[in-house]
């Protein structure tokens, strides 16, 4: 008996905890969503106007196109990198933890510091990478002063920066395949490409599919880099939803229309977690 009391005693701690930190403050976010709030004056009950607000806000459909599109680059370039960075280093047969390190030291760096290394980078004068294009004889770009490349340059830099922890997972799930596999797929004369499509890929589909849909969810987030980088422009062409729900709150002074917008994406977020956890139910059942 006194052993089930201490164990309610740690339950009811942990519950407690969560109610403050993490319940309570999306129970008021759905509150706070119908009402206009600026924390100076009493908040008064609107109903669905900070929705209707948003709706009519031009650039609430270029956020989310914005988002989409990052999304879907994120997902082409940042997707299929580090599993094949993954296949790479497995395949190596020296210098294997040095290698490893070089992958996953952007991981240890700070959004922040990464943001503003790549900045400069990226700048048209006396960046690095228009250095080395002037060096070549080569057209220089205007990178994230240009609204045809600002998404696109920001994309790359998130991929550099994160592709450290998906390439270790990814890892990690190859050296679970057994080598009985790839030496019948060898005995029948396949090749690197055919070993990887018939024998890698079938056998890592789980964590290729779940790190697919927490990809997702953690891209739609993205608000560092644009908010750096570049504020949301060239011309609006980076404002993500994040963004435009910082704009809200903090320069706006809307609260309530922020966590209207909030509440939208977290109920498209909702959606791909709900995919997430059927797909890892699946995998345990």
């Amino acid at each position: 008996m006194r052993r089930h009391v201490t164990a309610y005693g740690f339950l009811s701690l942990a519950l407690v905890v969560f109610a403050v930190f993490s319940w309570y403050p999306i129970v008021r976010g759905v509150v706070l969503s119908f009402q206009q709030v600026n924390f100076v004056s009493d908040p008064e009950w609107v109903g669905w106007e900070n929705f209707q607000r948003l709706f009519d806000d031009p650039l609430f459909a270029v956020a989310w196109r914005n988002t989409a599109w990052f999304t879907v680059l994120a997902l082409v370039i940042g997707f299929g990198v580090p599993f094949l960075t993954a296949v790479v280093l497995n395949e190596l047969r020296h210098a294997k933890g040095y290698f490893r390190l070089l992958v996953y030291l952007p991981v240890m760096l700070p959004p922040v510091v990464t943001a503003l290394l790549w900045k400069w980078f990226y700048d048209p004068g006396p960046g690095l990478f228009n250095s080395v294009l002037r060096e070549l004889g080569l057209p220089t770009s205007q990178w994230l002063d240009s609204g045809n490349t600002a998404l696109i340059s920001i994309v790359l830099l998130t991929t550099w920066a994160n592709m450290g922890s998906a390439t270790l997972i990814y890892l990690a799930a190859l050296q679970t395949i057994p080598g009985e596999l790839y030496e019948a797929a060898e005995l029948d004369g396949a090749g690197i490409a055919r070993k990887v499509w018939h024998v890698t890929i079938p056998q890592t589909k789980f964590v290729i599919l779940m790190l697919l849909l927490l990809q997702v969810v953690a891209t739609m987030q993205v608000f560092t880099e644009p908010f750096i980088m570049t504020g949301g422009g060239p011309e609006d062409s980076t404002v993500t939803v994040l963004l435009l729900l910082y704009r809200y709150a903090f320069v706006y002074n809307d609260f309530g229309t922020a966590s209207a917008l909030s509440l939208i994406l977290f109920a498209v977020l909702g959606v791909f977690s709900f995919l997430y956890l059927k797909v890892t139910r699946r995998a345990d059942a």
